[in-house]
């Protein structure tokens, strides 16, 4: 039981007065705009590119 005592009058020392903190993201807020999604095509277009730097890379420098 005095270890306990002591425990707590230790972690109360440093403690602030009021030690919530306010939250930094409230929940409960909806977004402010929808979330734009690029469409499939420019997703197939930089995946074609990194293939072509790819396959040229392997060609050019065997």
């Amino acid at each position: 039981m005095a270890d306990h005592a002591r425990d707590e009058e230790f972690y109360t020392r440093d403690r602030p007065a009021h030690p919530t903190l306010a939250e930094d993201r409230p929940r409960g807020t909806a977004p402010k705009a929808p979330a734009k999604h690029r469409g499939p095509w420019v997703t197939v277009a930089i995946v074609a590119v990194l293939v072509l730097l790819v396959v040229l890379g392997i060609a050019l420098f065997p």
